[in-house]
């Protein structure tokens, strides 16, 4: 008997085992030394960036004539960017083409100026968001943590996707989403589990670190269940009506990137000079909100100056808004692509809380669930991203609502096609058959201009 606890013990090589296990928490110890500081230090900062938002949106409310500064404020933050931030003028693409060839780290310079160029399009009501502050405020602080560790290219990758994780983690409270998102990014159809751990560890740490600076997030609630009391039921007829509303999902969020896309590419041919091109945008959200009469669709969408106005929330409730979807996508539109800076997720989830609001009053469904799909599917769509948006859903709104969520983001990122608001998104697994190589950007495939692939020879009929 003793000579069989030996040879098991052998054959285990215990102390190998013991040695390899040692090896491994010490190294996740000096990965958690350097990655909970540099969270620590995302997380303040989307905390200081939320409450400057706040504080630049309550201003906006109060003193509506700061509407009319709009193209001077542009002016100013473009003529900023061309004299200290031509290096980080491609924002998100920059960290992701960063993440996959590195090359020298992003510019801490990028923070300090995505922070100030944000807060003055909400000061002054350009239609914008918070996402891509958070993610670039991340990235650059990630880098410089990489440089001052002497961290090797291969860990800077994955402190650049860890930088992703505490920033979207910190600024919307959703801490699994955040990892996810980070991991999903890069690539179309793929997912980097090799930083994994250390993702969800900085978007813990992030989302804590900003919540314990007082930064509270927005509550979103969704009465429906499906079944009455047996709340996992799925519904087969509901089902459906989800999976028509994931193609139109998919198809706006579309929709939206290929206008920002479009309408960008024209002002930067028709507008060289880059600080001019804010003005032009500037003024035509003055003519949009004077030719529709209202404010409702500047700034994020998550607060209204008047208790009527059209927020986020409001599609969440009985009544259907059937045309508040495209007004949303016009001003954010015309605000991003004449270069105001922000993101453009937080527009995304208004946009997409209202179309399914409207698709809801169409198919008889539950207005506060098909808004909730809206809110997620839409970016899930746009950004190439449906794991995490899944996740975020079910952080957001709740489990019970899983099934009727990953359709819906399912579906949407299939109808999206090879595009979206991330052009530096490589193709690791193409959506569908369209002969494109791996490994190509969604800029190269929009263009026209990525490889294909080559084309298989025919299996020999041959029998051996």
């Amino acid at each position: 008997m003793r000579a069989s606890f030996q040879n098991l013990f052998h054959d285990l090589d215990l102390a190998g085992f013991l040695r390899t296990r040692r090896s491994h928490a010490i190294s996740v110890a000096r990965w958690s030394a350097i990655l909970v500081p540099m969270a620590v230090a995302v997380g303040t900062l989307c905390a200081a960036f939320l409450w400057s938002l706040d504080e630049a949106t309550r201003a906006r409310f109060d003193h509506p004539w700061l509407l009319f500064l709009l193209p001077v404020g542009g002016f100013a933050v473009g003529l900023l960017y061309l004299v200290f931030g031509k290096s980080v003028e491609a924002g998100n693409n920059l960290i992701v083409e960063e993440i996959h060839d590195p090359d020298g780290g992003v510019p801490l310079r990028m923070a300090p100026l995505i922070f100030l160029g944000t807060i003055v399009t909400h000061l002054f009501g350009g239609s914008a968001g918070r996402e891509g502050t958070a993610v670039q405020m991340g990235g650059s602080l990630a880098s410089a943590f990489g440089r001052m560790f002497g961290v090797d290219a291969p860990g800077v990758r994955v402190f650049l996707m860890a930088g992703i994780a505490a920033g979207f983690g910190a600024v919307f409270g959703t801490p699994i989403a955040g990892a996810v998102f980070a991991l999903e990014v890069l690539a179309v159809g793929r997912v980097e589990y090799a930083a994994l751990v250390p993702c969800l560890l900085a978007a813990v740490v992030g989302d804590w670190t900003c919540q314990a600076w007082g930064i509270h997030h927005g509550f979103y609630h969704v009465d429906f269940l499906a079944g009455g009391a047996k709340a996992l039921t799925v519904d087969p007829l509901l089902l459906v009506k989800v999976a028509v509303a994931g193609f139109a999902f998919g198809l706006v969020g579309l929709l939206f990137a290929e206008a920002n896309h479009l309408l960008g590419g024209w002002l930067k041919r028709l507008v060289p000079y880059g600080p001019l091109r804010p003005v032009i945008g500037g003024l035509a959200v003055i003519g949009l909100v004077y030719a529709f009469g209202t404010r409702d669709y500047v700034g994020l969408g998550v607060s209204a100056a008047d208790p009527g106005g059209m927020t986020i929330n409001t599609f969440f409730g009985p009544d259907v808004h059937p045309w508040s979807w495209a007004l949303k996508i016009l001003f954010t539109v015309v605000t991003l692509s004449a270069g105001f800076k922000g993101g453009e997720v937080t527009p995304l989830f208004f946009i997409g809380a209202a179309l399914g609001n409207a698709l809801a009053g169409l198919l008889g469904a539950p207005v506060d669930l098909f808004a909730a799909l809206g809110f997620v599917a839409v970016f899930a769509g746009a950004a190439n991203t449906p794991l995490a948006c899944t996740l975020m859903g079910i952080e957001l709104f709740g489990a019970t609502h899983g099934v009727y969520l990953a359709v819906a983001c399912f579906l949407a990122y299939l109808c999206s096609g090879h595009n979206g608001i991330y052009l530096s998104q490589r193709i690791a697994v193409p959506k569908a058959a369209t002969g494109l190589a791996g490994g190509a950007t969604l800029r190269e495939a929009r263009s026209g201009r990525a490889p294909a692939v080559e084309p298989r020879p025919a299996p020999s009929s041959t029998v051996h």
